[in-house]
């Protein structure tokens, strides 16, 4: 591949120049030798490899030798852009540069490695970002290795009766179970994921992220009774029997890091390997931050789209349902709704299990089923506290399905939301639940169906060709504007070779009209409701998401796992 690129020749000129740009910009070397060359990434590395006469290594050449961190550091390897690698080739350690002109790294390095035992050593390039995927793949195997995990030095309890752990310092002296527990919460925490997956096998026990809505892997553990030990201190934690083995069990726990405190729902599975833990991780004072300046457009949906919810939302009275699997974000844009029209000149009161995001003047209940604080009893009590407007976090059953259909109809906004698929299995979803058709259709002012599409990442995104058998699948759509800007991330440091960075909401927003009120009224088959859906104006998830696709922000990929 190498041998197939124009590689420019490295002259003087070429140099004076690159070093003429560093001193302005203060940039390092070879980036500005790349925008004075305007060179590709791949060319640059072939041209400097070419000039120092050092061979050039891909990441995935990177991923099958170990590092030496015994030599230099996972941290040093970090701050200095260098690595140390245990013998590759000759028998010899390999030092591996990002930046061949900086000769004080590259001399630091080799002594660290002759003070290591290692006299003789190859040198060889890779690029920076191959150098951070590759340190970023390593990180929880290494975490162990250079203390980069936090331990627990303090575990007690908080105010509210929930087990408080504080993450701060290593100790040594931890068992390996305790110590792998509290680098995978670490990580977790510093990956942004929204849940971890502890689950048991045969022989050990994996662990993934949930990361931007989708699993990644992280590592595996072997061993099963290191994986029963690393469950039992789950249960620890969350204060559950860890002698029992045979039902599921279900806890809480906070962890304090940095003096903040993040809160983490454990639940345990068994199975037949073992027991599964599922932590889900909230961050409380990030939730608090995020809801001070929520709304609608924070969330990435299309300006139709946001017309629509704003309209449905301003209305006095009736009944807004958004809907969509767990996970697509159907809370936040209520609290998004809600932060919109409040006003302050209306009572607006939720009922949520549990309260996630904490409103300025709103006042928020949080159901407690053990107590006997229900979704139906919570919302009949308050209606006696003169609400104008509502918020119910979910109808799960019949009762609160008819409750909040009566509040509708008696001069209140209901907003809720509803498992379904899209928005026409919301109507056959609150029929199934005994709701008369023709209270509902008259509650009901519009519905949201809503999904979060992985964006490309902007660091690796670059043009591409769209998959032949996505398109077929999607049946051949041609957007407006065609392809010609269709993107694709290649996998970096920055998104962990995902090629996806962060998400944005897509949604299919139905406004209900006489003829759709009818057609719910007379039970109408799915086919005549969507036909006149369509004729009201709705626009499918579907083509929302593929206009993004065409726009470069997503591929086709994510459509197709995402809106189907």
């Amino acid at each position: 591949m190498m041998e197939a690129l124009a590689i420019p020749v490295l002259d003087e000129n070429l140099l004076t120049r690159a070093r003429s740009r560093s001193a302005e910009t203060g940039e390092r070397l070879p980036p500005a030798l790349a925008a004075v060359s305007g060179v590709t990434p791949l060319a640059l590395l072939a041209m400097l490899g070419q000039a120092f006469g050092y061979p050039v290594v891909t990441l995935s050449i990177l991923r099958t030798w170990a590092p030496w961190f015994d030599a230099i550091s996972f941290r040093e390897a970090q701050e200095r852009k260098l690595l140390a690698l245990a013998a590759v080739a000759e028998g010899k350690p390999t030092l591996l540069l990002t930046d061949p002109f900086d000769a004080a790294a590259e001399d630091w390095a080799l002594r660290r490695l002759r003070a290591a035992g290692c006299e003789r050593s190859r040198i060889v390039l890779a690029a920076p970002e191959d150098l951070e995927l590759y340190l970023a793949e390593q990180e929880a195997a290494i975490q162990a290795i250079d203390g980069f995990e936090a331990g627990a030095d303090d575990l007690a309890d908080a105010d509210d009766g929930v087990p408080v752990i504080t993450l701060s310092s290593i100790d040594s002296d931890e068992a390996p179970a305790v110590k792998l527990v509290n680098s995978t919460l670490y990580d977790a925490l510093k990956l942004k994921a929204s849940d971890i997956h502890l689950e048991c096998e045969s022989d050990g026990l994996q662990v993934q992220y949930r990361i931007d809505g989708v699993l990644v892997p992280v590592t595996r553990v072997t061993g099963r009774a290191l994986a029963e030990q690393i469950v039992s201190r789950v249960k620890v934690l969350a204060e559950l029997d860890i002698a029992e083995r045979r039902v599921p069990q279900d806890g809480r726990f906070r962890v304090r890091v940095n003096r903040l405190d993040i809160d983490f729902r454990a639940s345990i599975m068994p199975t037949i390997f073992g027991e599964d833990a599922v932590l889900r991780l909230l961050d409380r004072q990030a939730l608090v931050d995020a809801a001070q300046n929520l709304r609608l457009d924070h969330l990435g949906l299309d300006a139709g789209s946001m017309a629509r919810i704003r309209e449905l939302a301003e209305r006095p009275h009736g009944m807004l349902l958004v809907t969509g699997p767990t996970g697509s974000g159907k809370t936040t844009t209520l609290y998004a709704t809600i932060s919109e029209i409040h006003t302050g000149r209306d009572k607006i009161v939720t009922i949520e299990d549990p309260v996630e995001y904490r409103l300025s003047r709103v006042r928020q209940i949080a159901v407690n089923e053990r107590k006997g604080l229900t979704f139906a009893r919570g919302l009949r009590s308050l209606l006696r506290h003169d609400p104008d407007k509502i918020m119910v976090g979910e109808i799960r059953d019949e009762e609160t399905a008819q409750i909040a259909v009566q509040a509708a109809l008696t001069g209140h906004l209901v907003l809720t939301s509803v498992h379904a698929n899209n928005v026409f299995d919301v109507v056959g979803r609150f029929l199934h639940m005994g709701v008369d058709p023709s209270s509902f259709a008259v509650a009901l002012n519009g519905v949201v169906a809503q999904r979060l599409l992985r964006l490309n990442c902007l660091l690796c995104a670059e043009p591409a060709i769209p998959d032949e058998e996505s398109l077929r699948r999607l049946g051949n759509p041609l957007p407006e504007g065609g392809w010609a800007a269709y993107r694709q991330g290649r996998g970096c440091a920055h998104c962990r070779g995902t090629g996806y960075r962060s998400r944005r909401a897509i949604a299919e927003v139905l406004c209900l009209d006489d003829r759709l009120r009818e057609l719910i009224v007379g039970r109408a088959p799915i086919s005549a409701f969507k036909a006149a859906a369509a004729e009201a104006g709705l626009r499918p998830m579907r083509a929302v998401a593929i206009g993004i696709a065409a726009a470069g922000e997503t591929t086709l990929e994510e459509v197709l796992r995402v809106a189907g």
